[in-house]
């Protein structure tokens, strides 16, 4: 499976985000998880399973398929418990 973090014009928020995602993997014990982090124009369908993407720009990413919104991406809780969803959604906890 394969996660990629995307932001709007630049590549620093979506590496944050990546870190925080790797992370929270490592704590919840899952591996074969790959996480990749690109800016929205740079990245298109076929690129990853799951997108992580901002709210601020998480119109300009419907068209990825499945598309996790941040309302916060620095509220580790809020990703926390995403990831952890999205992992016993995928049956890998």
């Amino acid at each position: 499976m394969k996660i990629m973090t995307v932001c709007g014009h630049g590549l620093g928020t979506s590496f944050m985000v990546e870190m925080n995602i790797k992370n929270i993997l490592q704590e919840l014990g899952v591996t074969g998880v790959e996480v990749e982090h690109s800016d929205l124009s740079s990245v298109g369908p076929g690129d990853a399973d799951v997108f992580f993407l901002a709210k601020d720009i998480a119109d300009g990413g419907s068209h990825l398929g499945e598309v996790i919104v941040l309302n916060n991406i620095i509220d580790m809780d809020e990703l926390r418990e995403k990831v952890t969803n999205l992992m016993k959604e995928k049956n890998l906890i």
